[in-house]
């Protein structure tokens, strides 16, 4: 049936899709949360209907049914990630200030041991079960270590072709990961640690945020460049790109509902559709707030969780810091739950 304009028009000024038959996605809940200082990424464990969000020196736990602080995870001096391995019962942080990862039981949240990652600052965590090894990514020495799960030791390094941003593993041995220094994308054996493939985004620039539809084949990188690649996780084949926010951190995919999230610093949330393995198109671009540069999907509900906080004036410009970030306002600190309703 072909609709009319009229109709057309209304179905968009109404906010509902017509072909989904869905409300658009908004901010429906906020959850306050204690505290000073930065923030990096977010866990969610949907089993255990925890949220784990790292902050500055510590781990924040959630209970995302409740929307309430349950506890925390202390010194983690400049934690940026959080890892989880469910079936050791087991979880991972990556202290970017000490150069170490974190052990933690999950169920009473005590820190069973520090490992020395023998790299600097490592930033994003990952679990794959597939060879059940914790990789950190370190952003200062270009470079992936790989930690033996259940035991806590250090299996292995490899060097990367430049700074490590963002990471995902397919369940099937194999971890991608974006280079954003290089515009590239670099996969490597998760049980050999032998370098796999070397691919250009082109036209993609400063490659942070990725994430994988792992029955499709396909990987989503979100550039710095205001778009995202679609990219063949077989070939490195850039199948297509499509227009994001600004200042790109995040990125989920939710094999529920085909949608890929970008979560964009400018405040704005950016949510793709995935018609196919080759057509993708924008379905919506969501109001959240300014600094919500990051994510995470509990795929129980389909809500997403974007941290952000308040920001007063910005530092002049230093030697050691010469793109400094805007302050923080003292008690702001909040999640943002996004949802359809």
């Amino acid at each position: 049936m072909r609709l009319s304009s009229t109709y057309a028009i209304f179905i968009v000024i109404s906010g509902w899709c017509s072909a989904a038959g869905v409300a658009p996605y908004h901010v429906i809940n906020k959850i306050s949360v204690p505290g000073e200082g930065g923030w990096d990424v977010l866990t969610v464990d949907a089993q255990s209907r925890r949220l784990y969000v790292s902050h500055s020196t510590q781990v924040e736990i959630i209970d995302i049914d409740q929307n309430k602080s349950i506890g925390q995870i202390l010194d983690t001096p400049g934690v940026h990630d959080i890892a989880l391995a469910p079936e050791l019962e087991r979880g991972f942080t990556s202290n970017g200030r000490e150069d170490k990862v974190s052990i933690f039981d999950l169920k009473s949240n005590t820190v069973l041991t520090k490992v020395e990652v023998n790299g600097k600052n490592p930033d994003i965590v990952i679990y794959d079960s597939a060879s059940q090894r914790i990789f950190t990514f370190n952003g200062k020495s270009s470079d992936t270590t790989a930690i033996d799960a259940s035991t806590g030791k250090v299996v292995g390094h490899l060097s990367l072709d430049g700074k490590p941003e963002f990471a995902v593993v397919d369940g099937r041995g194999t971890v991608f990961v974006n280079l954003e220094d290089k515009n590239m994308l670099e996969s490597f054996d998760s049980k050999t640690l032998k370098m796999k493939a070397r691919w250009t985004l082109s036209p993609c620039e400063e490659p942070s945020a990725l994430a994988i539809d792992i029955q499709n084949n396909r990987l989503f990188a979100g550039c710095g460049n205001k778009i995202m690649v679609v990219v063949d996780a077989g070939s490195g084949h850039v199948i297509t790109t499509l227009p994001i926010g600004d200042h790109v951190d995040g990125a989920v995919f939710n094999p529920n509902t085909q949608e890929i999230f970008f979560s964009n610093g400018d405040g704005t949330l950016t949510v793709i559709h995935e018609d196919s393995p080759n057509t993708f198109h924008v379905s919506d671009t969501v109001k959240t707030q300014v600094g919500a540069r990051t994510l995470a999907l509990d795929n129980k509900t389909n809500r997403l969780y974007l941290p952000t906080a308040e920001f007063g004036s910005t530092p002049a410009p230093t030697a050691d810091h010469p793109h400094p970030r805007p302050t923080i306002l003292p008690g702001t600190f909040t999640i943002l739950v996004v949802a359809q309703s």
